[in-house]
């Protein structure tokens, strides 16, 4: 069997170690040989294909990003018949008889429709957001939050010597799972997630108190936060995916601190894409591998239209519809371990 593998929407620390993991037991377990789409669907679409071989991945381990590259490219843009009967035309050509597609909500959409329309499809979640409702992780997620606290620790100190408020902005677009984490590791004296409304009277007294106590006040945004109750977007034009460009929810936080804390002095620090470079994890690793080798299974024993997910300990193939249905956001109880402590 030929298998093409292709990466999808933003890339995370991780992506590489599915390829390879898939490449390799492909390879040496069911005899396939591999195919790799450079750019996401783009390189479906335009037939911009490169060979995968064992040689090839078996480096990529510890390699950040993606080698395949990544765009967010939407086949589907058009009409679904047409984008499927293209995808479809595509692969035909090539001689690829499954597909791997390893994304988030929107590459993931898009396998789940090319599924239903008979195309043979299996996916990988890959989000640092981790907020794919059948999956309990996602690579990426981990090695996203240790970059943000290592972050944190190192901004407290400065702003500790020069008496300010941090506000750090992190990655989190609907679902704030980057932010909890994050705040509660680093200690956070404010977390805000784009599930729970921002009461900024509150946050401006609590800076203040950790202030008159001695503290360097550290408040963690997710940048889906509404501040002033909706989204804080650039001026930019959607993606293909009709998604609008979130920025400034931490713009917004330290100007209206300013505004209510007498004397305040602030620094903001958007870490923005920093999240999402650099080496995984030993635990992002480990996941990853264990991913590429559930979906490249699950393609040898024809088990298609599923996705690779971790429930518990255990990676199993859970519906692609499942997947893409619901966003897993941070349910109240989980928000609460962070409100009304004084850390």
């Amino acid at each position: 069997m030929r298998v093409g593998i292709l990466t999808g929407g933003g890339d995370c620390p991780g992506l590489n170690a599915v390829l390879r993991a898939a490449v390799l037991a492909g390879t040496q377990r069911y005899g396939m040989t591999f195919t790799g789409f450079r750019d996401g669907w783009r390189g479906v679409l335009e037939r911009d294909a490169v060979p995968l071989d064992e040689a090839s991945v078996r480096p990529l381990l510890a390699v950040g990003g993606t080698v395949l590259g990544s765009s967010r490219t939407n086949p589907l843009a058009d009409g679904v018949a047409e984008g499927v009967a293209r995808v479809r035309a595509s692969l035909e050509a090539l001689g690829v008889e499954g597909l791997l597609a390893v994304g988030g909500e929107d590459t993931l959409g898009v396998a789940t429709a090319l599924h239903e329309a008979g195309v043979p499809v299996v996916g990988a979640p890959k989000t640092i957001d981790n907020d794919l409702s059948a999956t309990d992780a996602t690579f990426g997620f981990e090695t996203a939050v240790q970059t943000a606290v290592e972050a944190c620790d190192r901004l407290v100190t400065t702003g500790a010597s020069h008496h300010r408020a941090m506000v750090v902005e992190v990655m989190g677009r609907h679902a704030g799972w980057i932010a909890l984490h994050t705040g509660i590791a680093a200690g956070a004296h404010v977390t805000l997630l784009p599930e729970v409304p921002v009461d900024l009277d509150a946050v401006a007294a609590t800076v203040a108190a950790a202030l008159a106590r001695g503290d360097a006040p550290l408040v963690v945004v997710s940048e889906g936060a509404r501040v002033l109750g909706e989204d804080a977007v650039r001026d930019l034009p959607r993606d293909a995916f009709g998604h609008v460009q979130l920025g400034g929810a931490g713009e917004q936080v330290e100007r209206e601190l300013k505004a209510r804390v007498l004397g305040l002095s602030t620094r903001l620090t958007v870490l923005g894409h920093l999240l999402r470079g650099g080496t995984p994890s030993a635990a992002d690793r480990v996941l990853a591998t264990r991913m590429g080798l559930s979906a490249v299974a699950a393609l040898a024993r024809g088990d298609v239209g599923t996705m690779a997910a971790l429930r518990g300990t255990d990676v199993v193939q859970v519906p692609l519809a499942d997947a893409t249905g619901v966003l897993r956001t941070v349910p109240e109880a989980r928000w609460a371990e962070t409100s009304d402590v004084v850390w």
